[in-house]
């Protein structure tokens, strides 16, 4: 940012104006000041980069009483400035129009020099020529600033008039803190798109890590399913199927995660019903149908847990309701408040003793379902119909603090 020593080189061309008015003076200066702090709450409240850009050159236009202001941009590989924001311009200027970053425009020598500069005579000017967009607009005086950022020049805030009233050290002074201003803001602009990369960059990965996971665990629910296929001991190839039921499911939240944008959090109707998909296809002798509201959304880990209690009341379902034998299962997931969600899961088989009582169960698949239900500070309910039997799980759709 330049400094008082800066902006009093050589580069300052004015001349003095005659018959000023004190007081007028005053006021503006006053209306200065009071932009100037307008600027600096807006930059600190978070304005977005493209509002602070138009509200920066409206109202330093307004606080030097000029036609016209800019923001140019430097482009360093084409030598070039973009005119990033303007007030005053004609039509197809604004975020089109290009000037050169050399001698080719008072923005160029500022550039160059590093220095504030004043053309209180650009007709009349031979340190840079004039560029085409100042002539067709009637432009007959200029002054720029640098605009830094990020330890480097962003470009340069120029305020352009057609009065052949002077601009005087003291208005460069205003425009250096409109400018400054800016430049704070341009630093955060850039800091926030390296962040939004970073961010973006890890997302990725972890996209890539969870769908490498779900590759993983569908190699070994294969194995599973392979193993119990292969083993003479009916017992044995039961448990090996259940478990590769239990990996799969697992599998299926990482394929979830692997596909959607948020890692942390997923839909768990839509989770639900995927996994029940894949369990309608493996469970061959079921009917697995859904009726399932979307749109709850749930913690990655509590979605888990969720799933293998689905999964577990699913096979428990098709391996005692209908002792293997086909019959209808059916999933539900819906909103149960404010607070909760509920996930029922009906079949219409046997139907199970008056006394029983999933929680004391000492069955493998009913010992999961009672570990996670206390896990995730749900209750669990079963109700009898005529026929078959329907477990109700009501789960926090947070969990407790």
């Amino acid at each position: 940012m330049s400094g008082p020593d800066e902006r009093k080189s050589e580069n300052l061309q004015s001349t003095p104006a005659q018959g000023d008015d004190p007081a007028q003076g005053l006021r503006q200066r006053i209306q200065q000041q009071e932009i100037l702090a307008a600027l600096g709450v807006s930059a600190l409240q978070g304005a977005s980069f493209d509002q602070l850009l138009a509200d920066t050159v409206r109202l330093t236009a307004q606080g030097l009483d000029a036609d016209f202001c800019k923001v140019l941009e430097l482009l360093p590989s084409e030598r070039k400035f973009l005119v990033r924001a303007g007030v005053g311009w004609s039509p197809g200027v604004v975020g089109v129009a290009k000037i050169g970053a050399e001698l080719d425009s008072p923005a160029g020598y500022a550039l160059r020099t590093g220095r504030p500069v004043i053309s209180n005579h650009l007709a009349k000017e031979t340190r840079f020529n004039t560029p085409e967009i100042l002539r067709q607009h009637g432009v007959r005086r200029a002054m720029n600033v640098i605009l830094q950022g990020d330890g480097k020049p962003y470009g340069v805030l120029e305020v352009d008039s057609r009065s052949p009233s002077d601009f005087r050290e003291q208005d460069i002074a205003f425009l250096q803190g409109a400018a400054n201003i800016l430049g704070m803001a341009i630093e955060r602009e850039r800091e926030e798109r390296k962040l939004k990369a970073a961010i973006a960059r890890n997302e990725a990965l972890l996209k890539e890590m969870n769908h490498r996971v779900k590759n993983s665990l569908a190699i070994v629910g294969g194995m599973l399913r392979l193993q119990a296929g292969d083993v003479d001991d009916e017992q044995l190839s039961g448990l090996l199927s259940e478990a590769s039921h239990r990996v799969d499911a697992i599998a299926k939240a990482h394929d979830q995660l692997s596909r959607g944008s948020d890692i942390e959090r997923m839909d768990i109707g839509k989770y639900i019903e995927a996994l029940c998909q894949d369990l309608d296809e493996s469970v061959a002798q079921c009917d697995v149908r859904t009726e399932i509201e979307e749109g709850i959304v749930i913690a990655t880990d509590r979605a888990v847990s969720t799933a293998l209690i689905v999964n577990e009341l699913i096979a428990n379902a098709a391996k005692y309701a209908y002792h293997c034998r086909s019959g209808k299962i059916s999933v539900k997931v819906a909103r149960g408040g404010d607070k909760n969600f509920v996930v029922s899961v009906r079949d219409e088989g046997a139907g199970m003793p008056e006394d029983f009582d999933p929680r004391d169960h000492k069955g493998l698949g009913m010992r999961i379902i009672a570990s996670f239900t206390r896990q995730l500070d749900a209750t669990i309910e079963m109700k009898g119909h005529n026929p078959g039997t329907e477990f109700i799980v009501s789960i926090p759709l947070q969990a407790a603090v």
